[in-house]
This record gives C-alpha cells, structure tokens and sequence, in this order.
C-alpha cells in the first residue's frame, strides 16, 4: 500500500508554543533531523508531518497530547516504526527519547522504556541470562508490539508479550499520567492489553523476565511440496511448548546458500526457536529435518537475541498484505497456496504460517483484551511490489487467498491489520470484548484523541 501525502500548513507560532512547552526535540519540515525521524520502516508511507514531536519524559507526552487534543491535530504514535499507523500529516509523538530500561535481576523485573526496540531490550537483559518474548524482528518498538498483544518466538513457552506485563504508565487523552497495573485502574490495565492505541500512550512498561540464557533455534530451509508444507503445520502443533515456529512459504531468493538452480523454485523458509539446548532440543527439531533434506540449515545453540535477523536500514518494503487467524491448515490449504504463490506477479509473495497454542492459550480469553486465544494459527498472505500501479491487483491477489484460508469464525491479530484495519477491527475482538473495549474507551478517550490506529470507538460513538 502507498499512502499519498497531504501537507498540513502551520505558521512558526504553533512550533514556538509546542517547542517551548518541552523538553524534548519539536520538528518542522527542514529541520536538521526532520527526514530521518519522519522515515519508518515500511516503504510507500510519505507522509509530511506538520509536527514530530520527540518527548524525554512522560510529563512531556502529555503536554503534546493536551496540544493535539486542543489544535484538532491529528495524533499518531511513532515506536519502531513498523506500524502503517506511526505517521500523520498532523502531529507525530515520536518516542524514541523515551529509551530508559531499568533491570532487578533478582526480581526478574524490568522497566522499560517505550521506545526501546526489541533487539536494545534483549541485548541487555541478555547480559543476565534473562529474556522477555516480543516479536520476530528487533527493530519492532516495544509500546507498539506490546498493547497488541505480541506474538513471536517464545508465545508457546511463556505467552503473549502481555503475558509477561505486570504494569505500565500511560497517559491518557486528559493528558494524565497513570501508572496502571492489576490493581491500580484495573480496566484500562486490561485494555492495554491487546486493544491496541486506542487508550492513551504508553511510556513505560514494566515486564516480567524469564531464565533464558541459551535458545537452539535459526533458519531451517526446505522445499516446498504440499506434503512437506502439510507437514510441518503437523510438527510444529506436536511440538514441546519449548518450541515455537514461523514458516515463510514463498519461491527463492537468490540467497548464497541456497544453489542456484533453486532460486525461483518453492521453499519454506523457516525459523525455528527452542528454549533451551541440548539433547532435548535435538530431539523437538528432528521431525522437521525428518521431513525432507534441507536445504540449509543454521539452526545451532545462541544466545535469544542471535535469532533476530540481521536489518539493512535501507529496505523499506511495499507489500498488499491480509492477516488472519484459523483453526486448522491441512494439505488442501498447503496445495492452495503453492498455487496462489506460484500464480502472483510480485517481485515476493509469501505466505507465513505460525503455529500457536501452549502457553498462550492457557491464559483464560477474558483475562485480557487480546481474546482469540484458542485459535490455533496464525496466517499471514502478503506480496511485496515496486509499482504502485500493481497495488490493486496484488491486494485483490492477497484478499482472495486470506479469504480462501479461513477455518473457522473470523479472526485477526490486531497488530497485523493494514489499510483494511477499519473493515476488520472487529476481527480482532469477540463481541463482549469489543463492548468492553469501547465502555473503557469512552471512560478515557471519550472524544476519541487516539482515533489514527485500529481504532476502538468510544461506546456513546455510532460507526
């Protein structure tokens, strides 16, 4: 998708107010600094903001969020920059300031900053042997992951990322700053917890950490056969809760290990992560290198963060891509998708597989906001292009197979929604927790400040 800029005009005065009202950086387009802080990780997003506000403190956040909420600017929230929704032509509240982490071993706590990414996080409570579970790259930005839910390599051993949340300060669109947690303002703690942006902006938050100091996992590369494919979904929800998987169907790229005669030809590309090593780890991954002879693998015991892939600063992908969670993929879905794929005119299409379940699952569905927890897989159909006159078919292309390969009533993970966030947010809740999300919203975000997300209306708001 490709979103086309609308330049929104402010004199210098309302940059003076801003700046002078706090501490941290206020950028206007031409500004030294302004291109990079308004550059995201996605390709096609070209928005000029009026405004890129970068607080260094919580009492900054909620002086910007009062000079949005009183100038009618639009308002959107800047983390790691992996979100459709981190950019407006209004005002931008850019948190990467906001990077402080404070670590109690003995406690196996930590507090961080909303800013930090997840590669920053886990390289330093790595030096404790310690790990907290985010998502699958470490340049995702840790408010932004987390209020979705958070799904990555170790949401079958420990849980979602808001498993592991045992408080947060947030600032809600009165431009209060709360510290909320199971017992303090119970009900926007739950909230937070999977509703996504919706409830104010999150500074800091303070995680549980887990004895980790050594994971076996990597890339495991093999090729694609429905067989195989079917296969491997089969595996992988038989696997220990130790291991967790994401399975990239797609054709090859021209990568130095994998033999030039398969480039082009159907893989999957794999990443497996066992908590732990050793004999027992050998023994979850044997039945997926039992399923055909590998293509490369570099699977080998590492430190947790080892698993992030290394990030060239300079791809900023374009991509028409559908999310959605099922309750089964078996091999008529495998045939499926290698047909779509093999048919898709893309520079890449893919189609990941991540197979759920284990602890994520044992956490009862009302305890948080995120409520799909018995659905057993998560699915995402996505083809990346260069031009933009292609957007249209390749979405057509995308809707088409996520529609096909849906078991079961409709799901979404709110965090991998796209520009179809707006027809399919309520996806991503069941019905009683979509009203209670709303009842909440309209307690702290009655006129709905927060709106430029998957956005929850407040419960007095038709839509």
């Amino acid at each position: 998708m490709v979103n086309t800029p609308t330049v929104i005009e402010w004199d210098g005065a309302a940059a003076t107010r801003l700046r002078n009202a706090v501490g941290g950086q206020v950028l206007v387009p031409g500004d030294a600094g302004y291109e990079q802080a308004r550059t995201v990780y996605l390709g096609g997003m070209d928005q000029r903001p009026a405004m890129i506000a970068q607080p260094s403190d919580a009492d900054d956040v909620a002086r910007i969020v009062m000079f949005a909420r009183d100038h009618g600017l639009p308002l959107t929230v800047k983390g790691g920059g992996h979100s459709l929704f981190c950019l407006s032509d209004g005002l931008v509240l850019d948190t990467s300031a906001l990077n402080s982490l404070e670590i109690d071993p003995e406690a196996r706590t930590a507090w961080a900053g909303a800013g930090l990414n997840a590669g920053e996080y886990g390289k330093e409570v790595a030096e404790h042997g310690l790990v907290t579970g985010f998502g699958d790259t470490g340049s995702v930005g840790l408010g932004g992951i987390t209020v979705g839910g958070g799904i990555g390599y170790l949401v079958r051993k420990y849980g979602l990322t808001i498993d592991d949340l045992l408080a947060a300060e947030v600032v809600t669109a009165d431009g209060t700053v709360r510290l909320v947690d199971s017992e303090n303002e119970p009900d926007l703690f739950w909230a937070i917890r999977g509703g996504g942006g919706n409830f104010g902006v999150v500074t800091r938050l303070k995680f549980r950490l887990h004895e980790l100091p050594t994971v076996t996992g990597g890339m495991l590369i093999m090729p694609a056969t429905p067989e195989i494919i079917a296969g491997f979904v089969i595996a992988a929800d038989e696997a220990p809760e130790e291991l967790s998987t994401i399975a990239n169907v797609m054709p090859s790229p021209p990568m130095p290990f994998v033999p030039e005669e398969l480039h082009g030809t159907p893989i999957i590309l794999a990443t497996l992560v066992y908590a732990g090593e050793g004999e027992e780890a050998e023994k979850a991954l044997a039945p997926f290198r039992e399923l055909a002879t590998p293509i490369a693998d570099m699977i080998r015991a590492m430190p947790y963060t080892g698993v992030y892939p290394p990030e060239d600063e300079d791809f900023h992908p374009v991509a028409a891509a559908r999310s959605l969670l099922t309750d089964d993929f078996g091999l008529d879905d495998a045939t499926l998708v290698l047909e779509r794929v093999a048919s898709s005119t893309a520079v890449m299409p893919a189609v990941q597989i991540r197979v759920l379940g284990g602890a994520m699952a044992r956490v009862p569905s009302e305890a948080t906001a995120f409520a799909h927890r018995d659905r057993r897989i998560l699915v995402n159909v996505a083809a990346m292009y260069t031009d933009p006159a292609e957007a249209e078919s390749h979405t057509r292309w995308a809707d088409e197979l996520a529609a096909a390969l849906q078991k079961g009533g409709p799901g979404v993970y709110v965090n991998f929604l796209a520009e179809d966030s707006e027809a399919r947010v309520r996806d991503a809740y069941p019905e009683g927790t979509w009203d209670r999300l709303r009842a909440i919203k309209r307690t702290y975000d009655p006129t709905n400040v927060f709106r430029v997300n998957s956005n929850i209306p407040p419960a007095d708001e038709s839509r």
